[in-house]
């Protein structure tokens, strides 16, 4: 959320610029372009290929008709190149991705204000250096492109640009700068978005920044900025209103500058390396409105003197995983703009004051994984400053697990009508859960698990029927639960009850409004019948029925000995299939190339045979595939690195593949782990393995690179209910270890007990970030490097 404030600003500020271009035909008069840019622009045309036949309107004499093309209406000059991929990062509309070649023919456009080649595919091609020979070019947006390599010093001709945005390039397509000096040309510069644009060669960045007069917005996170943050002998920052630093690695302190840029209204400089004291200074900042220093993990303040400064204007603070400490000040109920606070992962210690009550616009308010103790205050008396007297009417998300808070849960939580998130987990609240519960009509969460709570579970949580994760688990409660628990809960998705006193007493032939993924009931009386309303439960990837006192037989269920069936190719949506550890055989079915969506496969510990099936090729969105103990054989295909583009894990381990590795697996720059140990491969080693991108560089570059593709990346990938999990066996030294929630963390390659030659290529010495190496039980030869 505290990222929004940040590009609602950037969107508006483009719009502005946009419009300000775009002074087309909207006013009703007939606009023909100019004979010489309608030939420029059929010249560009013929270099570019589209396969969608987006520049089909491309045709006739008036360009100003044409897509993505604005005139100007004096001049009928082309003064706007709109071609961008309307569908963004979506891939599932590549097929409107330009590639091809970038004609100069675009220089002919005298009067081009503004060239927008967003979200296409241009596949590694440079810059164009002639970019910087349009003058007049205000506005150029080339972000995730496809262009790579370095970026031409030329731009920095373009005196009249206002915006430039050259941000997220990753992967094989990457660019990257080696100083800044260019940029110091850019004097009508507002806005500079350089996200994953590698920069780990430029020195004095901030210093060539500061020349710019006019810089409104800054954006460099996943940069490779490394080191101190340099000095600013003299500050010229006095129009920056946003600094984006995140995701960087620079060992560095906040620098004193910093609180100095009086401008600023937006700070983020999440998981950079910072280490030091927070500046009591920045809560002297006039105009700041978010502040996120978020996993900086060094990062150390007293609390108490921390928040006793003046944020009047703050909205947003997130110092989670930090080294926050102390106790949370009285004063903290002034800040009364702030919508978000976020202090999870500290060492703040003490109760929590009454004073919240007066943070009228508090939308979310996390304090987990800290030492907080006492009761929560009684706040129902509301105060003069919020509208109706009504404390905390806008906290939607309310995070309060592992601590030792204790005492009974307030009544006026129940009262905080638009609670969406509630976690009061892994603390010591005791005594009843309140029925007004029951009222908190958009509850999603509710997590009240490992308390020592008593009493029977009120009947009225049955009305909440947005609830999708409902968790009492691990607490003292009882008595009967009956279908009116249940009686509403038709977005249910994860229900736990378990290591309770609960007897649950349903109709055999009640039909549950819900269909839940996880269902985990350990310990709550079921029997002694099997409950029949389970086999309605069509969606369940969980379920925990021990110590239910059933003494009845299970009902029949899709046998675990055989083949996999076929049918599973039908199952289109499904994005995680496990079917490991089983006895299954035969070939892997070529259905299972049906199941497009699909990230995570694992098949490992079977009786499989066969080659790899060719549909497998459709898979693109895999990112696990664990083949691990079968009897697979052949060769492994090259496709496997055409089109896997999203692979973090590779297992093929103790199979019976044969032939040479192939070369095209270095093209898998997500790939933390491949393993193809016992098999019965020969030839050399590839030496571009040293090219495995995700084994070399900074993770926390590439999280934000797949974060920014709306591709879920699995930092923790397992979690308490299984949905989105990931596990690996990785070999090394001499034992096969499980890894579950730091599986993120492993880097390795695993060549062992094969029929490998040749020598160790010296290009696997870049792979910095690897952490385990095995090659031996081979025919290698040579000196190590």
């Amino acid at each position: 959320m505290g990222k929004l404030p940040v590009i609602e600003l950037f969107l508006l500020s483009l719009c502005d610029l946009v419009i300000s271009v775009s002074t087309g035909s909207s006013d009703g008069h007939l606009v023909t372009c100019l004979a010489s840019d309608r030939e420029a622009l059929m010249d560009f045309k013929s270099g570019l290929h589209d396969p969608n036949n987006v520049l089909s309107s491309w045709r006739g004499s008036d360009c100003c008709e044409w897509h993505g093309i604005e005139c100007d209406n004096s001049t009928k000059a082309v003064v706007a190149v709109d071609l961008h991929n309307p569908y963004g990062f979506d891939d599932r509309y590549a097929f409107w991705n330009l590639s091809g070649e970038i004609r100069p023919s675009l220089m002919k456009l005298k009067s081009l204000r503004l060239l927008d080649l967003s979200f296409n595919n241009f596949d590694g091609i440079p810059i164009p250096e002639f970019f910087g020979s349009l003058e007049n070019l205000q506005y150029l947006n080339l972000s995730t492109a496809g262009f790579s390599g370095l970026i031409p010093t030329h731009l920095g001709n373009l005196s009249h640009l206002k915006v430039l945005d050259l941000g997220y390039s990753v992967g094989v397509n990457e660019l990257c700068a080696d100083n800044f000096q260019w940029i110091t040309g850019l004097v009508s510069l507002e806005h500079l978005v350089m996200n994953q644009v590698n920069l780990s060669l430029v020195k004095d960045w901030a210093g060539a920044l500061n020349q710019l007069p006019s810089i409104v917005e800054l954006h460099l996170s996943g940069c490779y900025l490394s080191g101190y943050i340099p000095s600013v002998p003299s500050l010229n920052f006095s129009s920056l209103v946003v600094m984006d630093l995140s995701f960087n690695n620079f060992y560095s302190k906040i620098p004193d500058w910093l609180v100095n840029v009086s401008s600023l209204q937006h700070i983020d400089m999440t998981e950079s390396n910072l280490h030091g004291r927070i500046p009591l200074g920045l809560g002297e900042m006039p105009n700041l409105v978010s502040l996120d220093l978020s996993q900086n993990y060094d990062l150390t303040a007293n609390c108490s003197q921390l928040f006793q400064k003046r944020w009047e204007k703050i909205q947003v603070i997130n110092f989670r995983e930090n080294m926050v400490y102390g106790k949370l000040p009285l004063s903290l109920g002034d800040m009364t703009s702030l919508t978000r606070l976020d202090l999870d992962s500290n060492a703040i210690e003490g109760g929590i004051p009454s004073s919240i009550g007066k943070l009228c616009n508090l939308n979310s308010f996390s304090l987990s994984w800290n030492n907080m103790t006492g009761n929560l205050p009684e706040i129902l008396e509301g105060t003069q400053t919020c509208p109706f007297k009504k404390p905390l009417h806008n906290l939607q998300y309310f995070d309060l697990g592992i601590n030792k808070l204790g005492g009974k849960i307030p009544y006026w939580i129940g009262q905080l009508e638009n609670m969406v998130n509630l976690d009061l987990s892994d603390n010591l609240f005791q005594g009843h859960i309140p029925t007004s519960f029951g009222s908190l009509r958009n509850l999603v969460t509710l997590n009240l698990r490992k308390n020592k709570l008593d009493g029977i579970l009120p009947e009225s949580v049955g009305q909440l029927s947005h609830l999708s994760e409902f968790d009492v688990s691990s607490n003292q409660l009882g008595g009967v639960i009956s279908q009116i628990h249940f009686s509403k809960l038709i977005n249910l998705d994860v229900l736990d009850l378990s290591s309770n006193l609960f007897i649950v007493n349903i109709s055999s032939n009640w039909m549950p409004p819900f269909q839940v993924e996880a269902l985990i009931m350990g310990s709550c009386i079921l029997g002694p019948s099997f409950p029949s309303w389970l086999q309605s439960q069509k969606e369940i990837k969980i379920l925990d029925l021990s110590n239910a006192g059933i003494s009845d037989s299970i009902p029949n269920c899709n046998n675990f000995i055989g083949r996999i069936p076929s049918s599973l190719g039908n199952c289109s949506m499904l994005d995680q299939l496990d079917l490991s550890n089983n006895s299954l055989s035969g070939a892997i079915p070529n259905s299972l190339g049906q199941l497009q969506w699909l990230t995570l496969l694992h098949l490992s510990d079977n009786r499989l045979s066969g080659n790899l099936p060719l549909s497998f090729i459709n898979l693109s969105h895999l990112q696990t595939l664990d083949l691990r103990n079968n009897e697979l054989f052949g060769e492994i295909p090259s496709w496997i690195g055409d089109r896997f583009g999203f692979l973090t894990y590779l297992d093929l381990r103790s199979n019976a593949f044969f032939g040479e590795i192939p070369h095209e697996l270095s093209k898998l720059r997500l790939l933390q782990v491949l393993d193809l140990g016992e098999n019965d491969l020969s030839g050399n080693i590839p030496a571009n393995f040293g090219d495995l991108k995700a084994m070399i560089l900074n993770k926390s570059r590439e999280r934000v690179g797949l974060w920014i593709q709306g591709i879920a990346v699995r930092q923790s990938n397992y979690d308490y209910y299984g949905r989105d999990q990931d596990r690996l066996v990785v070999n090394a030294k001499g034992q096969s270890l499980m890894y579950t929630t730091t599986l993120y963390l492993v880097t390795s390659i695993d060549l062992s007990g094969n029929n490998l030659s040749g020598r160790i290529p010296h290009e696997l010495t870049k792979l910095s970030g690897l952490t385990y190496l095995s090659l031996s039980r081979n025919h290698l030869t040579g000196s190590i490097p």
